[in-house]
């Protein structure tokens, strides 16, 4: 793992051992990275519960209950199916904190509308906390994209940890 990814997820563990806080990803271009660098550093079992991968439509629907009127209208890549990801592992699972991560890591799959590189992220808290980020990495690599992504997500939950 690298080091920004390293040291980006021991920040979020400690921020969560300090308010004795669980986490629960929701991953569809990352596909499980974020769980990934989280469950990469030692002991992180006292604040990581799971990762849910929901990379295709039918995945985000039954394993988080994102309404299919959500992804119909708004798309998978949006600020809406993102907040639905969030919002479902809360409703699924007993954590504290949700972070989820949509978009489209490329080389292909992107239009004028959403070009590859948008890459929608949630991170909500069950005191209700909410926050919402759409990045636009442009055409950097699927490999890039996919890490500026983890790490977005990885500041945004240590954020609302601290909140």
């Amino acid at each position: 793992m690298n080091d920004d990814l390293h040291f980006a997820a021991i920040a979020v563990l400690e921020a969560c051992r300090e308010r004795r806080l669980t986490v629960a990803t929701a991953e569809s271009c990352t596909g499980g990275l974020v769980a990934g660098a989280l469950t990469a550093i030692a002991g992180s079992s006292d604040v990581v519960d799971r990762g849910f991968v929901t990379y295709s439509n039918e995945a985000k629907q039954e394993m988080l209950g994102v309404p299919p009127e959500t992804l119909k209208r708004y798309g998978a890549v949006s600020r809406q199916t993102a907040e639905a990801m969030a919002n479902g592992v809360l409703a699924k699972c007993k954590v504290d904190l949700a972070v989820s991560i949509t978009g489209i890591a490329g080389p292909g799959g992107g239009s004028d509308e959403k070009p590859v590189g948008l890459v929608h992220f949630a991170a909500v808290s069950r005191d209700g906390t909410s926050m919402h980020a759409a990045k636009r990495y442009g055409e950097i690599g699927r490999d890039a994209v996919r890490h500026e992504s983890v790490l977005q997500a990885l500041a945004m939950l240590k954020e609302v940890a601290e909140q």
